[in-house]
């Protein structure tokens, strides 16, 4: 398998919403997490889109990640590939990078539609959660078995920078300790 290239990346955060993240276990270790990749992602020109679903009831994303006014991709279904213009958001030479909650239902389900749809989908294990952490181990478990690979923060951050001679290493390097 290729490494996470920041030039082919994207980094997709599902559903880190206000009145679902108090309910998720390790929530703020989920939340630090998403943010650490969400910093990372802006000092090194990833793109991230945001997705909310049903704002309505589970709020907006979390003040920590909020996107831009206006940019949040709002969802109804379970997976964001099933809300029309969703996968024409996703530019075709991006692999997605992959975090947010419910592990075992939005990112499952989204994860699952993206690697239908043809797409490589890497999955942060330390980034998503459940509110229980058997749904989290079952969901990572399936999308592992369906072709997602299953990385860690560190993981994506280091393959990013690529070297220690990156010129935004000792920045970034601030972020994960």
């Amino acid at each position: 398998m290729p490494l996470i290239d920041p030039a082919r990346s994207l980094l997709l955060i599902i559903d880190v919403q206000v009145r679902l993240m108090p309910v998720i276990a390790d929530g703020a270790g989920i939340l630090a997490n998403t943010g650490r990749l969400a910093a990372a992602a802006h000092r090194l020109d990833v793109p991230i889109l945001v997705t909310e679903q049903n704002a309505g009831g589970l709020g907006p994303t979390m003040p920590e990640l909020a996107p831009e006014p206006g940019t949040a991709f709002p969802k109804m279904s379970f997976s964001a590939t099933r809300t029309p213009g969703f996968l024409e958001r996703l530019p075709a030479d991006r692999d997605l990078v992959v975090t947010g909650c419910e592990a075992h239902i939005c990112v499952l389900q989204t994860v699952l539609g993206l690697l239908e749809a043809g797409r490589r989908a890497c999955v942060v294990c330390d980034a998503v959660g459940s509110r229980r952490t058997e749904s989290r181990a079952a969901a990572l478990t399936r999308m592992s078995a369906h072709g997602a690979e299953i990385v860690t923060t560190e993981m994506v951050v280091f393959e990013w920078l690529g070297t220690a001679r990156h010129p935004r290493f000792r920045e970034i390097m601030t972020l994960i300790k």
